[in-house]
C-alpha cells in the first residue's frame, strides 16, 4: 500500500492585521512513504547530539530570537542548531508546498479562512494525479489553531477519498520540526523584500545576501512540482 503523510505547521494567526504581525502562512510537507528517511533521521540525531541537544525538539522562531532552550547560547552555536535542521529538510527525499497570505488584504477572519480553504482545495485538484497514487494520505498536525484545523479537514475530506488525519507531536516526527524551520524561512523570505535582518535575525543569517545565498536557494529547490512534471 502506497502512502503519503502530509505534516502541516503555520506561521501567524487569524488576529486582525498588526504591522509586526502582517503574514499568515502555512506549509505542507509532503512525505511519499515508500521513500525511506531513516539515515537522515539517525544523522541529524547524532548531529544534535554532538551539539549537546540530546532527544531534542528544534523550534527556530525561538532558536533565532535566543529564548527557551537556547538562552545562553552563542549565535555561532544557535547557527549550527539551525543548519543541523536546515541540511536535513535539504537532504531527504520530501517536497513543500507553501501558502501565504497578507493579512491586511482580507477585511476579516471569515474572508481569510475561506480564502484558504480555496487554494487547499484548488492545490489539491490541480494535484490529484499526484494524489491517487496513493491508497492512504495522512495528516499530521499539532491542532494548534482549530481554524487551521477544520479547512484542512475540510478540504481533504472533500477532494480526496480516503485519509487520516493524525495529532502529531513536535518531539514524535522530524518533519514536523522541519515544516516549521520551513515557516520560519518562507517568512523571512518575504520580511526582506521591505525591510532589513533584525539584530537576532543578522546575528544567525549574516546579511540578505547570505541568507538567500545560504538557505533560501537550497530550500526552494524542495518546492512542490506538479506529478505531471516529475513524469
Amino acid at each position: 500500500m502506497k502512502e503519503l503523510s502530509i505534516f502541516v505547521d503555520e506561521s501567524g494567526d487569524f488576529g486582525e492585521y498588526h504591522s509586526h504581525s502582517p503574514y499568515y502562512i502555512v506549509v505542507m510537507v509532503l512525505h511519499d512513504q515508500s521513500k525511506n528517511l531513516s539515515s537522515q533521521i539517525l544523522k541529524l540525531n547524532q548531529e544534535l547530539t554532538n551539539l549537546g541537544y540530546q532527544n531534542h525538539v528544534v523550534h527556530t522562531e525561538p532558536l533565532i530570537r535566543r529564548e527557551s532552550d537556547y538562552g545562553n547560547l552563542f549565535p555561532n552555536e544557535r547557527r549550527s542548531i539551525f543548519t543541523k535542521l536546515y541540511y536535513f529538510v535539504t537532504k531527504s527525499d520530501i517536497q513543500y508546498k507553501p501558502f501565504i497570505y497578507q493579512k491586511k488584504e482580507f477585511e476579516n477572519f471569515f474572508k481569510l479562512e475561506s480564502k484558504m480553504s480555496k487554494d487547499i482545495s484548488q492545490f489539491i485538484r490541480e494535484n490529484l494525479t499526484y494524489f491517487q497514487q496513493f491508497e492512504k494520505v495522512f495528516l499530521y498536525y499539532d491542532n494548534g489553531q482549530h481554524e487551521l484545523s477544520r479547512i484542512l479537514n475540510s478540504a481533504l475530506a472533500t477532494e480526496l477519498a480516503a485519509y487520516d488525519m493524525r495529532k502529531v507531536l513536535p518531539c514524535d516526527y522530524k518533519l514536523f520540526q522541519a515544516a516549521d524551520l520551513i515557516c520560519t524561512l518562507e517568512l523571512l523570505h518575504l520580511k526582506i523584500q521591505t525591510n532589513p535582518l533584525t539584530r537576532s535575525e543578522s546575528l544567525i543569517f549574516h546579511s540578505k545576501r547570505d541568507l538567500k545565498k545560504d538557505f533560501l536557494k537550497g530550500l526552494h529547490k524542495k518546492l512542490f512540482k506538479s506529478f505531471q512534471k516529475n513524469c
